[in-house]
C-alpha cells in the first residue's frame, strides 16, 4: 500500500447554516458539491482549501458532543497553514472570534495561534 496524500477530513456540525457560514464565509473555503441526504435528514457539503484538499462538513439530528478537549483520544485539532499569524488573527478577531495568544514553535520557530469553529472543535492556523 502506498498512501498518496490526505483526501479529506469530516466534520459534524450541530448547526448547519451557522457552520457552513464559518467554514465558507469566515474561512473563505470553496464550496465544491452540497448535498441533502433526506434518508438520513443530513446535508453533506465539500469544500476546497487551497485547491488540493478537501473537508466534508456534515449535520445530523442530534449529534453527540466531543467527551473532552483538547486531549480527548481522536482527532486533536484541524490544522490550516497561513501566510502571516498576526494578520490572520486580527481577521479572525474582527469578525468577533476569539483566539488564544499567538504562540511560537520551540522545534521550527514558526508561529501558530488556536481558536475555536461554531462547536469548539480545535482549529490552529500555523505560518508557513
Amino acid at each position: 500500500m502506498k498512501i498518496r496524500g490526505i483526501h479529506h477530513v469530516a466534520i459534524i456540525c450541530s448547526d448547519y447554516e451557522r457552520s457552513k457560514k464559518f467554514y465558507t464565509e469566515l474561512l473563505g473555503l470553496e464550496i465544491v458539491q452540497e448535498v441533502y441526504r433526506q434518508e438520513r435528514d443530513s446535508y453533506k457539503l465539500d469544500l476546497r482549501v487551497g485547491g488540493v484538499y478537501q473537508i466534508e462538513l456534515f449535520s445530523f439530528p442530534d449529534p453527540k458532543k466531543r467527551p473532552t478537549r483538547p486531549e480527548a483520544a481522536g482527532l486533536r485539532h484541524l490544522a490550516f497553514s497561513v501566510d502571516d499569524v498576526v494578520q490572520a488573527v486580527q481577521y479572525i478577531q474582527s469578525a468577533g472570534i476569539e483566539t488564544e495568544e499567538i504562540r511560537r514553535d520551540p522545534y521550527t520557530t514558526k508561529r501558530f495561534v488556536f481558536f475555536q469553529d461554531p462547536d469548539g472543535l480545535p482549529i490552529e492556523l500555523y505560518e508557513k
